[in-house]
């Protein structure tokens, strides 16, 4: 009994192999995101797979991509919220590194380590619009924008490398298995940090 190839367009077969790239890296992280693996996933040859990314680089770095995209999604999500709702430093930083921990940190981390390198999307300039928007202001004193994209980027750069690193750097200043081992403080030692170093009302 023969079964009927499903017809699709490159782009909804684009899409349909990155959602389950991206099913395999929440499972298993970047190693387990292989050309063989995410073909079975979709029903597909591993050449099907190859035709649309080129090769498994390719196809890790569409999925960091599309994970740039969910980030810049939950960025504008919370950051709309913000706006609207007045939402918390906390929402923030949680929105941010919810992405992350779901593989794409890792995923970032081992393709800067193989040589590949962003351009820079200032995926997160909504954040440093909202933040900055949010600092207090006195008479005669502007806050320094810069201050607030460098406040960004720290925050950034330690949520991105948090899954692969937080508790071993946390162990290395000698916090303990235990206390090293709860993100959840530093994310929110990040939301104070963040409140006092910009003086956010």
């Amino acid at each position: 009994m023969s079964t009927t190839r499903v017809r699709r367009t490159p782009r909804e077969a684009q899409a349909l192999i990155l959602e389950a790239a991206e099913r395999l890296l929440v499972e298993g992280g970047p190693p387990a995101v292989q050309v063989r693996a995410v073909a079975q996933r979709v029903g597909m040859t591993d050449a099907g797979v190859t035709h649309h990314f080129r090769s498994r680089e390719g196809l890790l770095i569409a999925l960091l991509r599309h994970g740039g995209r969910r980030l810049r999604k939950a960025v504008e999500g919370v950051t709309g919220t913000w706006v609207d709702e007045r939402a918390s430093v906390a929402e923030l930083v949680d929105g941010i590194a919810d992405v992350y921990e779901e593989g794409y940190g890792e995923l970032a981390i081992a393709l800067h380590a193989a040589g590949w390198r962003d351009e820079g999307s200032g995926m997160l300039d909504p954040v440093v619009e909202v933040l900055h928007q949010a600092r207090n202001r006195t008479e005669g004193q502007q806050p320094r924008r810069a201050e607030t994209r460098l406040a960004v980027a720290a925050l950034h750069q330690a949520l991105a490398t948090e899954p692969s690193y937080g508790s071993s750097f946390r162990r290395s200043a000698g916090m303990s298995e235990v206390a090293a081992d709860r993100s959840r403080q530093q994310r929110q030692w990040w939301v104070n940090t963040l409140i006092k170093t910009l003086d956010i009302t």
